[in-house]
């Protein structure tokens, strides 16, 4: 027998169909413009003209790759750090008894004492199923979730603008197991669907619920972005299926680590067999380093205000974005061309105060309803993803806020300098 592991809305116009053709000829155009952008011959450049040539550069905002979070991991030191031996963790199988047979007992433990220590999470009566990212774990639950009598692929949903790798993800497969079936809140399909509800949504940060609600569904949960650094924690989630990810929740994007937690062991089951027959497991070296990892950001939590931990990690990272949400407000309306969504006030039980969301990207509309805004970005040398890519209009774009501070200083400086009268 195996143990448990102790809203912004905005207009849209266009068809699912007529985006994704858009789609398609807009990432041919872009990818020929980066192109372009980045075969600029390279010139060497004097002391005196490196100030220049630095703020001409090209910023890279496209990805959401957290390495803002450095600043607090270098002070942690070697409290963070880990070495294993060369004749340890040599074997395939782990010491533990879960149903996830490759998952590592100490990881196991401090994925259970965050959640406690936050608040964000019920884990009583879940299994833990451990993968490489969330993005394992997704097309994990996809095929767990499938229907696996049905005689058509079940359709996978979300409501637009959904995160731009699950149309990909669903389709690029050719599986016959599931399928990409478009946007939520317009699907009327009388067929079995899985509807993926991320909340905070990546792109636009708004907090979500299911949306179709209908018989034969199932409903799976990304809650990568449910950490009080990013949004207020109103209460520990409660679902059947919740996926997070190591790269959100610490930092650590290299470690590629993500877990599940499950209340169905079938489902749980699935998910590893899926795994299983993927990779045969998870990186044994990664778990253990996300397990110290995890350690230290518990302990900051709990011990914040120590001589040990000055700051608690959750605190650093929410007034980190604080801070630039703030600059990038300001920098945003001394622009005139671009607006951000609004984001609701509520009291978050980890920081015991009222506070408002800060998400991990931002989500810019272009208030020239004609005006590519990827491509306006891109003519100022930054990059960023259209919201094409989301399902959504190409007068959005997605910028990641989580850079070094010198690549997110440069943008909120070209940010505020794009106005009608530059473009003119």
């Amino acid at each position: 027998m195996f143990n448990f592991c102790a809203c912004v809305n905005f207009k849209q116009e266009t068809s699912d169909e007529e985006r994704r053709r858009d789609a398609s000829i807009r990432k041919k155009k872009f990818k020929k413009s980066l192109k372009e952008a980045y075969n600029v011959p390279l010139t060497l450049v004097s002391p005196r003209e490196s100030l220049n040539y630095r703020e001409d550069r090209i910023i890279n905002l496209d990805v959401g790759d957290p390495i803002m979070y450095e600043k607090f991991w270098k002070k942690m030191g070697k409290k963070a750090t880990i070495v294993i031996s060369g004749w340890r963790y040599m074997s395939y199988l782990s010491g533990g008894q879960s149903l996830c047979w490759f998952l590592e007992p100490d990881l196991c433990q401090q994925i259970l004492r965050l959640h406690r220590v936050v608040g964000n999470a019920i884990t009583e009566g879940r299994y833990i199923v451990i993968g490489t990212g969330s993005s394992q774990l997704i097309l994990a639950a996809l095929y767990a979730l499938s229907s696996p009598n049905s005689s058509q692929p079940t359709n996978v949903v979300s409501a637009i603008p959904y995160h731009s790798s699950y149309p990909s993800m669903s389709d690029d497969l050719k599986t016959s197991v599931f399928k990409w079936g478009g946007d939520a809140t317009t699907y009327e399909k009388d067929e079995p669907y899985i509807e993926i509800v991320t909340s905070p949504n990546n792109p636009d940060g708004s907090l979500r619920e299911p949306v179709v609600n209908r018989t034969g569904g199932k409903v799976l949960h990304d809650l990568a972005y449910y950490w009080p650094h990013y949004t207020p924690i109103t209460a520990p989630a409660d679902h059947d299926l919740s996926l997070f990810t190591s790269s959100k929740c610490t930092g650590h994007a290299g470690s590629r680590i993500g877990w599940a937690l499950v209340k169905d062991p079938e489902v749980a089951m699935k998910m590893v067999n899926f795994i299983e027959m993927n990779t045969i497991g998870v990186s044994k070296d990664s778990q253990l380093r996300t397990a110290r990892i995890l350690s230290v950001v518990s302990s900051s939590c709990e011990q914040a205000g120590s001589s040990e931990y000055p700051e608690s990690f959750y605190g650093f990272g929410h007034r980190l974005m604080t801070e630039r949400w703030s600059r990038l407000k300001q920098a945003v309306k001394h622009s005139g061309m671009f607006t951000l969504p609004d984001f609701p006030t509520a009291h978050c039980t980890f920081h015991g105060q009222q506070t408002q969301s800060r998400t991990a990207f931002a989500w810019l509309k272009c208030e020239d309803d004609e005006e590519d805004s990827a491509a306006l970005l891109q003519r100022h040398r930054i990059i960023g993803r259209s919201g094409v890519s989301f399902g959504s209009e190409a007068n959005f774009v997605r910028v990641s806020m989580m850079d070094r501070d010198d690549n997110f200083d440069s943008f909120v400086q070209r940010i505020s300098k794009i106005t009608r009268l530059s473009e003119d």
